[in-house]
């Protein structure tokens, strides 16, 4: 063996990995959010821990660590034909907002868990992602639908946008008369995707996508209550710790409290 090739070998072996320390805050971090996190919302967590590193490093170190972004599936579809009146697709998926309370998305999704099911029907706020208010029903029943949005007129009261919009699919949930009887109420235009045009109301998807993948994708929870239990923690946890690469590596909430400053 080479003299060169000699030294070179032992110095190494004897070298520490000057990414240890690193690697622990990594797995750390990883753990911490139960597998939410790829490399690009890791490279943001750890720069908000003054840890300054460029993304294709995490994406490296990570790799080697084996750990990995969870994936997701499919949702529940609620159309069961005409049942009402069907608004117009006002939004045409235009998902930004300029301001809170401006753009609201809904729609309803189910999660099984043995042979029981449970659903989902929450408002997302299209300026910072934030879930608004939400229902959890064992039945999808036209309560479930509202009384999340009573929960969101009493939250936001005097905040919302004079020109409020409330985008859904063609549910028939959205289409019963009471329901647009409190839209009108309270002045919000109601909007609607085209017949199963699921990109229509894609941020909407996105969330119900991300929700079940960083939740029952992580921890099957065994029985309905459990479930009931981890999307209300996820649903915390989402709005006021979760970051969004889209929000400046903010939450929700932090977002939204720092626009109004």
């Amino acid at each position: 063996m080479p003299k060169s090739s000699f030294y070179y070998h032992r110095t190494m072996l004897g070298d520490k990995d000057k990414y240890a320390d690193l690697k622990q805050r990594i797995t750390a971090l990883y753990h911490k959010h139960k597998g939410r996190y790829g490399y690009r919302r890791m490279t943001v967590a750890l720069k908000h821990l003054g840890v300054h590193h460029n993304h294709k490093l995490i994406a490296k170190l990570m790799k080697q660590l084996t750990l990995s972004a969870k994936i997701r599936r499919q949702k529940y579809r609620s159309y069961k034909g005409q049942q009402g009146k069907i608004a117009k697709n006002y939004l045409k998926r235009r998902f930004k907002a300029s301001k809170p309370h401006k753009r609201w998305l809904t729609d309803i999704t189910e999660f099984k868990v043995g042979d029981h099911k449970l659903y989902l029907s929450p408002i997302l706020d299209c300026y910072n992602n934030e879930i608004v208010s939400y229902t959890l029903s064992r039945r999808p029943t036209y309560d479930l639908v509202s009384q999340m949005l009573d929960k969101a007129l009493d939250q936001t009261g005097k905040h919302r946008h004079k020109t409020l919009m409330l985008h859904s699919d063609q549910g028939w949930h959205y289409q019963m008369k009471p329901f647009r009887e409190m839209l009108k109420k309270h002045q919000i235009k109601q909007s609607m995707s085209r017949k199963g045009n699921c990109l229509d109301n894609a941020l909407m998807e996105g969330f119900f996508g991300t929700l079940k993948c960083e939740t029952i994708y992580i921890e099957k929870p065994k029985t309905i209550e459990a479930l009931e239990r981890q999307i209300h923690e996820y649903i915390h946890y989402y709005n006021h710790e979760r970051i969004q690469l889209k929000l400046k590596g903010l939450s929700p909430v932090q977002y939204r409290t720092q626009s109004l400053k």
